[in-house]
């Protein structure tokens, strides 16, 4: 799958775990660095209005990067959609800013020029940072939009 399918899939793949979670989407007009806003309105458990901004990264397989310019946008979440194109199971993880950067930090993508900069975070082999994604316990995106049915806290705005 080339780059451009890749970069198709994956908002869709993102829009149907959050759709199937029972949260409602919108898609900016602009892109701005917010791909896709996640939201509920309609449950009966929900006292008011809320939403959180999304940043999609996806891949064929595993990849993980963060740029700093994402630090601006308060409450962003930034959901890796992984594993497009191969055999593994579809894989999304959500992460906030914060927790993007815990990861980036413990797997030693902030000691690089670039991030010193001030841009990015990235590594030099991408597959590496399954396992730290992985190693800060973040639920999926679907089951923690699932959690925001009965608790709409994981989209709160603080």
């Amino acid at each position: 799958m080339d780059s451009q399918i890749v970069e198709i899939v994956g908002p869709n793949e993102l829009i149907r775990q959050l759709l199937c979670a029972g949260l409602e989407v919108s898609i900016p007009l602009r892109d701005r660095g917010i791909d896709v806003i996640a939201y509920a309105d309609l449950f009966a458990n929900v006292e008011r209005f809320v939403a959180r901004p999304i940043q999609m990264k996806a891949a064929s397989n595993r990849s993980f990067g963060l740029d700093r310019k994402y630090a601006k946008f308060p409450n962003l979440l930034i959901a890796f959609v992984w594993h497009l194109d191969c055999e593994e199971p579809e894989t999304t993880f959500a992460l906030s800013y914060e927790e993007a950067c815990r990861v980036a930090e413990t797997m030693g993508y902030t000691n690089t020029t670039s991030w010193e900069r001030g841009n990015s975070a990235q590594p030099d082999e991408p597959a590496a940072a399954a396992g730290a994604v992985a190693s800060v316990a973040v639920p999926s995106l679907a089951r923690n939009a699932r959690s925001a049915r009965v608790n709409p806290s994981p989209l709160a705005v603080s």
